[in-house]
């Protein structure tokens, strides 16, 4: 359980995804099934950010962690996305295949995003939802440019792409104090950056520029809700975590100290204490 188990399953609603590729862990057959908890990877990642996650079973969930389109692949076969929608659709899809009506759905980053357009396209999938340092807010101007400046980066480097992303996403991606005390933290995350081919990462690029913004969404949810964020995260800081906090009734917000924007990889220890907690009272 510790490494997970691989698995590809096919398309559920939309003909032309041949199949949706995932990591899981099922809970020990001694302990009672409690339902599905989906983790939602973050960009420039991919599904393996959340293997230590996957211990999450043993306290009786089928975690399922779905890789999102073109990410963590040699080469193409899979569609491109076009939309944040299109990565939400990759998560019905595997709920669909899995025959999952309800699931926890948990999103970081990208994976909140994804979360939200779920929400907008299929709520019924959503009981209960886990944010984790993400925002509802669409780009503004200078995130727009932002990551403009990042496809310009991607098109000029070429097959060297995923480095030059890997250059200017790790130092942001993670907090000070995970840079001090773990000095092999770049070369980990590089390594899943690589794993993804650079027109892959485009993609993920002109998606996030353009999604919509979730803020009138945020009224509407009424499941059990969890919103996590690093103390020390830079790109989605622990005020836009208060925001949704206040916007969604009933919610929880928790600050992981000492973690930047990868919380749950930084210290998952004291993440998956905090999502084992809210799974046992709330959910």
């Amino acid at each position: 359980m510790g490494q997970g188990a691989e698995g590809v399953r096919g398309a559920g609603s939309r003909p032309y995804l041949v199949s949706v590729r995932f990591i899981e862990a099922q809970p020990p057959a001694s302990v009672r099934k409690r339902g599905t908890l989906v983790l939602v990877h973050a960009f420039p990642l991919n599904a393996r950010m959340w293997q230590p996650q996957l211990a999450l079973a043993a306290e009786g969930w089928h975690v399922v962690a779905p890789q999102l389109r073109g990410f963590d692949v040699d080469g193409g076969g899979e569609p491109h996305a076009a939309s944040i929608d299109d990565y939400a659709a990759d998560v019905i899809d595997l709920l669909d295949a899995l025959h999952v009506e309800s699931a926890v759905v948990a999103g970081l980053s990208m994976g909140g995003y994804a979360a939200f357009a779920l929400l907008r396209r299929a709520p019924s999938y959503v009981g209960g939802l886990i944010l984790a340092d993400t925002r509802a807010e669409a780009d503004a101007a200078a995130g727009v440019e932002a990551r403009k400046r990042m496809l310009q980066l991607i098109v000029e480097r070429g097959s060297t792409a995923a480095d030059a992303v890997a250059d200017e996403m790790i130092p942001k991606l993670v907090g000070a104090t995970t840079i001090a005390s773990r000095p092999d933290v770049g070369a980990e995350l590089r390594t899943l950056i690589r794993a993804t081919p650079p027109d892959r990462i485009a993609d993920a690029v002109r998606a996030m520029m353009t999604r919509p913004d979730s803020t009138p969404l945020l009224a509407t949810i009424h499941v059990p809700t969890l919103i996590i964020v690093g103390a020390e995260d830079t790109l989605t800081p622990p005020p836009s975590s208060e925001s949704m906090h206040r916007e969604i009734g009933g919610s929880e917000l928790h600050v992981v100290p000492e973690a930047g924007h990868l919380s749950s990889w930084e210290r998952p220890d004291a993440f998956n204490a905090i999502v084992s907690t809210f799974l046992a009272h709330r959910v």
